[in-house]
């Protein structure tokens, strides 16, 4: 075999490597994303006993999702989006995963969230203003 042929036999393996470590790498960005379901760039995340609420920002838009502290068996969670002024958007019931995401218009105006898992809440009080 000529030099030129091994060349191009390196050339091809090295691109496949290359390849398959870019899907594997794109893979695991998305689903670390996927959970969550809200666009934009976190900006609050609000820890209780049983779980925690994880709070979007985009273009006026804010977007939560309450997680429960352990993952899967179906448990009482919900979570909330409200601007001031306006009525929350809830959505609650019994889930394995997460409540959520609710997303509401806020603009520039203040929101409060609220989420729980079972016994356990909290409750932002007026914040993003």
């Amino acid at each position: 075999m000529d030099s030129g042929a091994i060349r191009r036999r390196l050339a091809l393996g090295l691109a496949v490597l290359t390849a398959g470590g870019l899907l594997a790498f794109m893979s695991a960005g998305s689903a670390q994303a996927a959970p969550s379901s809200c666009s934009g760039r976190k900006v609050r995340t609000l820890p209780f006993t049983t779980g925690s609420v994880q709070v979007y920002k985009r273009s006026g838009y804010v977007c939560a999702v309450t997680f429960p502290e352990a993952r899967g068996s179906r448990k009482r969670m919900s979570v909330s989006v409200q601007a001031r002024g306006g009525r929350p958007v809830v959505d609650s019931g019994h889930f394995a995963h997460h409540a959520g995401p609710v997303t509401l218009y806020a603009g520039h105006r203040c929101v409060r969230i609220k989420g729980s898992v079972g016994s356990g809440s909290v409750s932002s009080g007026w914040i993003l203003c």
